[in-house]
């Protein structure tokens, strides 16, 4: 069972052209499709965190899952700061195709290996109100991290978050700190583009690996990141 990850799909459910963003952006999803059909497998986990579908409803992301739901392997989804139409989490799971799976608040197991997430935030503004929603993000991640590890004490760890965790000069913080007590194995973020994607940690810190999986930072295909066991 081989592990990918890729974020920030940003499908145009409303037709929103990416190329506005740079030519590099062109046709963008039909090169990460062409790259996922010939390197994932049935049996294979996709990890996607966040920023999936412009949509602003989850009728208007129909479209956008339906072309998730079709490329090959298990996909798990993480909502991003742009994804509007993630409503209530019943109504999300009850809208995806077989072998999609939502994660919020929990986690699941396949395979050998459990995975975890939470969007995450930022509090690098200094404000009250930015500060509060980081810290309701940090329980959230740890309500998944703790269902981890009820599904496996010392299963392989996968985690997923949209906002980086951590950046080369605020490695030492508080949710580095939790994901390396959990025992996480990787983690797998996305959010940056352009220009920010210089300013990503990537790499081991604390005996856990984090890896940039922005669709535009990889070039438009996906990042293995693992290969454990399969079921």
């Amino acid at each position: 069972m081989k592990i990918f990850a890729i974020a920030d799909l940003h499908l145009p459910a409303q037709k929103k052209p990416m190329d506005v963003f740079g030519p590099h952006w062109e046709r963008h999803f039909e090169r990460i499709s062409q790259d996922w059909r010939e390197r994932v497998s049935p049996g294979d986990v996709v990890m996607l965190p966040g920023d999936l579908s412009w949509a602003m409803t989850l009728a208007e992301a129909a479209e956008d899952l339906a072309a998730i739901g079709a490329l090959p392997g298990r996909k798990l989804l993480l909502r991003g700061n742009h994804d509007f139409w993630w409503s209530s989490i019943s109504r999300v799971r009850d809208a995806l195709a077989p072998g999609m799976f939502a994660i919020q608040n929990d986690a699941i197991r396949l395979g050998g290996a459990v995975f975890a997430g939470s969007r995450g935030w930022t509090s690098l503004s200094g404000e009250a109100a930015d500060e509060k929603i980081r810290q309701r993000e940090k329980l959230r991640l740890e309500m998944s991290l703790k269902a981890a590890r009820a599904l496996g004490e010392d299963a392989p760890l996968y985690v997923m978050t949209h906002y980086p965790p951590l950046a080369p000069d605020d490695k030492d913080n508080d949710v580095t700190a939790m994901l390396s007590r959990y025992g996480a194995k990787c983690v797998a973020y996305g959010h940056l583009h352009g220009s920010a994607i210089r300013y990503a940690f990537e790499g081991e810190w604390r005996a856990v690996e984090y890896h940039l999986v922005s669709c535009d930072a990889l070039g438009f295909s996906l990042r293995q990141i693992g290969e454990e066991p399969g079921a």
